[in-house]
């Protein structure tokens, strides 16, 4: 199989001769936007400003379109200053000069019957067509764009499952991992005392006053002051955490209110851990989400359906959901893109399938 880019097919603007411009009124105040404001989507979206249509570099959804030194930025309610130009209009066909693009991508859609067995994506659902294009893009990926992984702490629990995501990280397919606490704490815990929450990593047996384990290596990390230090002081040569310090691949821990110590890089401000987290997403060209309801959901939230590159071409990006629960794959079935692919499975058994998929063990 090989692998291309769906081709953009930018909107007709033909018929939008007589469309108006796009109005923007001032902020009123920090943190406010104006009255009947636009609310952004994850689809590419053009303002027609002096005669022209612009695209949005970029979108997020529950944010605002701002004008500022020629172009539209994407700006969160949070992030407003008082005097911004903040698009306004409720319309999306250029009744107001501002145009929602959801088919640029001619995304093909399975023929639909009035009465058909399994249209959704479910337990019982073959994945293995999945699995083989997702090998195909996570090598074009590896090469040609940016590959995120949000991360759940569940298969930092199982040997094998935390060998195969280190090799994809050190065969160059992972370009910036996004988790919490307890996804570093356990992958820590294993690479320092051979345990997961007590557990032992591979037999899954209980070591004696192995919830301590956890807690004894927060402590440890802390006493080192920083991730890197403790590896280096404890002479660790293995794990997730550490193969992303050998390859340079950065991570971005977001606190929780529950968080045990927490480890020192993790970001105790949601708003700040919110912000790392779009500095990531916000060049993704593939995000693939495994074992978390909470952080995949705001990470769909943030996630536009396309990337303008720097050349101006405008490409899809891929978005993929694995999870052993069927709501969470399903959250976000309503993306309007198939580019959000949900797949339900065990993330453990998925993760060491991919890399033996892409050969790397």
């Amino acid at each position: 199989m090989s692998f291309s880019l769906r081709p953009y097919t930018a909107p007709d603007f033909s018929g939008l001769t007589s469309a108006p411009e796009a109005v923007f009124l001032p902020a009123p105040a920090d943190g406010v936007a104006p009255e009947g404001y636009h609310a952004m989507s994850i689809f590419p979206e053009y303002f027609h400003i002096g005669g022209q249509w612009h695209l949005a570099q970029e979108s997020r959804m529950d944010c605002v379109a701002v004008w500022e030194e020629g172009r539209i930025a994407v700006r969160e309610f949070r992030h407003l200053r008082r005097g911004d130009l903040v698009a306004v209009g409720r319309t999306e066909h250029g009744e107001e000069g501002i145009l929602v693009h959801p088919d640029g991508f001619h995304e093909p859609t399975a023929m639909r019957e009035s009465f058909a067995f399994r249209q959704g994506r479910s337990r019982e659902t073959a994945f293995s067509r999945d699995y083989d294009e997702l090998y195909e893009l996570l090598r074009h990926e590896r090469e040609h764009g940016k590959i995120v992984w949000v991360m759940g702490p569940a298969f930092a629990f199982d040997h094998d499952a935390r060998t195969a995501f280190s090799r994809l990280v050190e065969g160059g397919y992972v370009h910036a991992v996004l988790a919490g606490n307890a996804l570093a704490t356990h992958d820590l815990e294993a690479a320092y005392l051979g345990t997961a929450l007590g557990q032992d990593i591979y037999t899954q047996e209980s070591r004696p006053l192995g919830h301590y384990n956890h807690l004894d290596t927060i402590n440890a990390v802390r006493r080192y002051g920083s991730i890197p230090a403790f590896l280096k002081g404890e002479g660790i040569h293995g794990g997730i955490l550490w193969a992303c310090e050998k390859m340079g691949v950065p991570y971005v821990l977001a606190g929780s209110i529950r968080d045990d110590g927490p480890l020192p890089p993790v970001i105790g401000n949601v708003y700040d851990a919110q912000d790392a987290m779009r500095d990531q997403v916000r060049s993704a060209t593939t995000v693939i989400c495994m074992a978390t309801t909470l952080h995949t959901i705001a990470t769909g939230n943030m996630t536009p359906s396309y990337r303008v590159l720097p050349d101006g071409t405008v490409r899809q990006v891929y978005f993929y959901c694995v999870d052993i629960s069927e709501f969470t794959v399903n959250k976000l079935s309503d993306r309007g893109s198939l580019s959000a692919r949900g797949i339900v499975t065990n993330a453990q058994d998925f993760i060491v399938n991919l890399s033996k998929g892409l050969e790397l063990m």
